[in-house]
């Protein structure tokens, strides 16, 4: 077990941290979850301590996932929007007295506090692929404080955090589980891709039987995908892409159906920056939905997740993301919603 060597480390992709690491997370995540149960208090870990969170983009669970988290840590996260303040902005792209270089900005809060947070993708960065994560990059390069990932452009790896401790909880291990992450259809086409590319990276590291499903246009980063392929053969698991939704679904004991956007929308050199192009390829695949009968190819004993918020009726069917209880499979969402709370709260207290 790591702890040690995690202290002011950045967490901004899980692809920085060894699985030992990513374990000691996850087990640290477990025992203050099975201790708030207990009403064990936590609020002398991170006792006066504080987080600034910047979000360029919404968020519901993950905004109050880490401020709730913080408060029962025994510190305070301070919200900033973006629009409120002087935007941070790389250099180059700062505008007179409506912006702020990055690098000012990151020495200044981390005089302050005690960690900076940060979610930015899309339009924030013009989809530039890959532009929000240089940017956190960049504010990790200026702090002296850890500098924390809530989602960007490529990665997403507190909400992975998340996924693989709801897999752990619900199958006990990692050992032979068949995790199926797959494409669903959106009428939003503004979805990114660090949710799909974080879920395979940390199923792949974590040695499960992992497929990546989508129609042909919704490829994902070639280097998250040549990633996966090596963890897969490190730890003993495997790897296998299917632009075939009914076969990847046969078998499989997780069952991870979410939109994500579509090559074309990228800036150059990755896309066409073609929204029009980009909504066509959704509009061909409206009947990638999870149903109950796509649950029924899965394993009795399957989960569904999703990282929420979902496109019900379009990604998923009520009675799929509704059905929490009961014989055979179950919906799994609200469990991993709920540990975001609890990933988050471990790799606080490991890193601050």
């Amino acid at each position: 077990m790591k702890t040690r060597s995690l202290r002011g480390r950045d967490f901004l992709a899980e692809t920085d941290f060894t699985r030992e690491e990513i374990e000691t997370i996850l087990d640290a995540a477990e025992d203050l979850k099975r201790e708030r149960a207990r009403g064990v208090l936590h609020d002398q870990i991170l006792r006066s301590k504080t987080l600034f969170m910047i979000f360029y983009n919404q968020s519901l669970r993950t905004r109050n996932s880490f401020e709730a988290g913080m408060t029962q840590l025994g510190g305070h996260a301070h919200y900033l929007d973006p629009d409120k303040i002087y935007t941070p902005a790389m250099e180059g792209r700062e505008v007179a007295y409506s912006t702020e270089r990055v690098s000012d900005v990151a020495r200044v809060l981390d005089r302050m506090g005690d960690a900076i947070a940060i979610r930015c993708y899309g339009d924030p960065v013009d989809w530039e692929y890959g532009g929000a994560h240089a940017m956190l990059k960049e504010f990790a390069r200026w702090s002296d404080i850890p500098v924390l990932n809530m989602e960007d452009d490529v990665y997403h790896p507190f909400q992975g955090l998340a996924d693989v401790l709801t897999v752990k909880e619900k199958f006990g291990g990692f050992k032979g589980v068949k995790f199926t992450m797959s494409w669903a259809y959106s009428p939003s086409i503004h979805k990114p891709r660090a949710v799909p590319q974080s879920a395979i990276l940390y199923a792949t590291m974590m040695g499960m039987q992992v497929t990546l499903a989508h129609p042909k246009g919704m490829e994902l980063d070639p280097a998250i995908l040549a990633q996966c392929e090596q963890y897969a053969a490190t730890a003993g698991g495997s790897f296998k892409i299917s632009n075939d939704f009914n076969a990847a679904m046969e078998g499989a004991h997780v069952v991870y159906p979410k939109a994500w956007c579509a090559t074309p929308i990228f800036q150059p050199p990755v896309g066409e920056h073609d929204t029009k192009k980009t909504q066509a390829i959704f509009d061909q695949h409206k009947d990638w939905i999870c149903t109950t009968d796509t649950m029924a190819r899965a394993d009795k004993n399957a989960i569904y997740l999703h990282c929420l918020p979902c496109d019900r009726g379009y990604e998923v069917a009520n009675d799929v993301i509704d059905k929490t209880s009961g014989p055979g499979w179950t919906s799994a969402a609200f469990d991993e919603a709920e540990n975001r709370l609890h990933v988050q709260k471990a790799v606080m207290s490991l890193v601050m």
